[in-house]
């Protein structure tokens, strides 16, 4: 099991949010988050998009990183 999944989907679960929760935020699709929880990919965002982010996971910019480590 990858660091990304432990990390990012355990995030998600503690806060009680959905992959489409954190997608429609964002502006992405589910499946891209589904991916980043996977390790299939690593995020691509935009400044307004990682502030978003991190917004929704409550962390900042140190700690969304460390979310998707390996």
């Amino acid at each position: 099991m990858p660091h990304q999944l432990t990390n990012l989907l355990n995030r998600r679960k503690e806060l009680g949010l959905t992959q489409r929760k954190i997608a429609e935020a964002i502006g992405v699709t589910v499946q891209t988050v589904s991916n980043w929880e996977t390790g299939l990919y690593e995020p691509k965002l935009t400044i307004g998009q990682l502030d978003k982010l991190c917004q929704i996971l409550e962390v900042d910019v140190r700690e969304l990183k460390e979310l998707f480590t390996l």
